[in-house]
């Protein structure tokens, strides 16, 4: 979305011999920036840091550290468990955020536990972009008419009340609960990632369903969602409205690869959930780029687990989330074409 202003500066610059002063100049840069689409800056972010790990921020009372726990009360108000979200949420960005492009919030985990949730993920969310972050909400709206297009007003481009960079959309209600997601993903350079064939074993219930002319459901969708990548063309290879597609399912990965050449692929489904690097292999294009890889608790609750459990423990939990990064990046380099990343750096 442009602002005015920064408009007015272009046309009063070519209809005169001054230069825009330096706060105009700044203002205009920043519109330039804003405006890149986000498939762009997304093949950017990836680049840049040489891996396409995504780190998805889950937070669950049970699992974060006993010391970020701090209220007086045997039992946390919501408030309190709030604040200790957003410590835990802020402690794993900073650790992250030299070493991946991407972060997902899961708005569930938040939402649970009512406004104090809410307040605590605005901030983690400004906390994530203040650290050079491309920031994914994880919210799966689906919705239609003017209902769907108040969730993608509130939501998308960080000019909106909640300033993602994209968000994940089901679009199992029809293309019509699409268009208002696409149509404000346009307008202010943001990106959609649409859930074509999820990771739960339950998905291929509705999504692995034969049509009359004997595609499968997500099938169609796929290439609906490739079309729309296409006509959200940016300088990069990959458009700005990419797909969701699970770890778990290995064959249809690659499939869905080749049907959907010119999308981002959003993979949940690794470490925690039982997806590999050779389970994810074929998500990539030849040159490394065209995917991003999702670990949530695998990564953020590394230190109850198995093998940083025994070497760093909770007084060191922060030490074993660089340490399970670390890993999941070399484990991608390893064992699929995102190697080619950081060696084109």
């Amino acid at each position: 979305m442009v602002r005015r202003s920064a408009l007015e500066c272009v046309i009063a610059f070519g209809e005169t011999d001054a230069w825009p002063e330096e706060a105009v100049v700044k203002s205009l840069r920043e519109e330039i920036g804003r405006l890149e689409p986000f498939g762009d800056r997304l093949a950017a972010a990836v680049r840049r840091c040489g891996n396409p790990v995504m780190v998805g921020l889950d937070p669950r009372l049970s699992e974060i550290p006993r010391s970020l726990l701090q209220g007086t009360s045997k039992k946390l108000s919501p408030g309190e468990i709030g604040a200790a979200y957003l410590r835990f949420c802020k402690e794993v960005i900073d650790v992250v955020a030299p070493l991946v492009p991407i972060v997902k919030p899961q708005v569930a985990f938040f939402e649970q536990i009512g406004p104090g949730g809410m307040e605590a993920l605005v901030a983690v969310i400004q906390h994530a972009r203040a650290a050079g972050l491309l920031v994914v909400m994880d919210v799966k709206r689906g919705d239609i008419g003017s209902t769907a297009a108040a969730y993608a007003d509130g939501w998308l481009g960080a000019d909106s009340v909640w300033g993602a960079d994209a968000v994940t959309v089901n679009p199992y209600l029809g293309d019509d609960s699409l268009a208002p997601f696409v149509e404000v993903a346009r307008q202010r350079s943001a990106g959609l990632f649409v859930l074509v064939k999820t990771s739960n074993p339950g998905g291929k219930r509705y999504q692995d369903r034969a049509t009359s002319d004997g595609k499968l459901l997500y099938e169609h969708v796929a290439e609906d969602v490739e079309q729309l990548s296409v006509a959200s063309f940016g300088a990069s290879c990959h458009g700005s409205i990419g797909a969701v597609v699970g770890a778990t399912y290995p064959a249809e990965l690659e499939k869905l690869r080749g049907m959907m050449p010119h999308c981002w692929l959003l993979v949940p489904g690794y470490g925690s959930q039982g997806g590999t690097a050779r389970d994810v292999g074929g998500a990539f294009d030849e040159q490394g780029l065209g995917a991003v890889i999702n670990s949530s608790r695998g990564i953020i609750f590394a230190h109850s687990r198995p093998p940083y459990a025994e070497r760093y423990g909770e007084a060191r939990w922060q030490d074993a989330v660089a340490a399970a990064t670390s890993e999941m990046i070399d484990e991608l380099r390893s064992e699929t074409s995102a190697g080619k990343l950081s060696r084109d750096r």
